[in-house]
């Protein structure tokens, strides 16, 4: 298979689980406490990543990679598992999948700090619009009934951005897997640590789908997602298959809508086509 075709095709099922994540965040932050977790999810799938990297007998990263892997743990692993559970006990995981919509532009802005990718000047006009769309659907629909919510997630998808681009880089070097493996391996004494010390007393009243909440954002969301993830933005590219984020709204909503009967309007279908035609244009442009 052609490596960019590949990297795309890596890069849609990652989407396709990732979809998932705010709807399960919701179900778990329903009866578990939001840095209770943030840090068991990353315990759970840290654990998994080390007993991966044993069996694979995969050599310890280099000292140069160290800084780069703990930016990765900093975004995907730590700031955006936590910024979006608090988000979501102000706003609803329909409303927060919306913010969904900036990712591309940020994990772009950021592969062209970090990944020193040069898309072309059409596609900043395109992702821009794309983005603006959706900030403005926030302040129309939400941000004056929830601002402390949509300020979370605004701070969430900066720093999950900022996480996928430095992985991607780093996985032309390390591997996918492996990336988000040692970045979830480095955090796991911390994670461990703090998810014994904010242990809820007692489990016998959380009730399954909190409890399905965790499972889910711990194997699929923080470690299965991303092998796929990382493979495709570092075969595809980190501006072009970032873009590919834009089908995640689609799909939240809809998971959103059928498992947590939540709200789904019209306008929020309008506001994810609309970001997505202008995704579709800038692809065009993405090398």
């Amino acid at each position: 298979m052609e490596r960019s075709t590949s990297g795309w095709l890596s890069g849609f099922i990652g989407v396709v689980i990732f979809s998932g994540s705010l709807p399960a965040t919701r179900l778990a932050v329903a009866q578990f406490d939001p840095i209770f977790l943030t840090a068991t999810r990353a315990a759970i799938a840290g654990v998994l990543a080390l007993l991966l990297l044993i069996c694979f007998s995969e050599k310890r990263p280099e000292r140069r990679d160290i800084p780069s892997l703990l930016i990765v743990a900093a975004g995907v692993v730590v700031g955006f598992p936590l910024l979006t559970a608090l988000a979501l006990q102000h706003i609803t995981s329909a409303h927060s999948i919306v913010f969904v919509g900036l990712l591309p532009l940020a994990t772009a802005a950021f592969g062209v700090i970090r990944g020193g990718e040069r898309p072309k000047p059409q596609f900043w006009l395109f992702a821009v619009t794309g983005s603006a769309v959706v900030c403005t659907f926030a302040i129309l629909q939400g941000l004056t009934a929830a601002p402390v919510g949509d300020g979370l997630m605004l701070a969430a998808i900066a720093l999950c951005g900022l996480g996928y681009a430095e992985g991607a880089t780093l996985s032309r070097r390390l591997g996918g897997w492996q990336v988000i493996s040692w970045a979830l391996v480095l955090s796991l004494p911390v994670m461990a640590a703090l998810s014994l010390l904010s242990m809820p007393s007692s489990f016998s009243g959380i009730q399954a789908p909190a409890m399905a909440g965790l499972a889910y954002v711990s194997l699929f969301s923080m470690l299965i997602g991303f092998i796929f993830w990382y493979r495709g933005l570092a075969l595809g590219g980190i501006a072009g298959v970032g873009q590919l984020q834009l089908l995640q709204p689609f799909f939240g909503l809809i998971l959103a809508a059928t498992l947590l009967n939540e709200t789904v309007t019209w306008a929020m279908f309008a506001v994810t086509a609309a970001v997505v035609a202008c995704v579709g244009a800038a692809r065009r442009f993405a090398r």
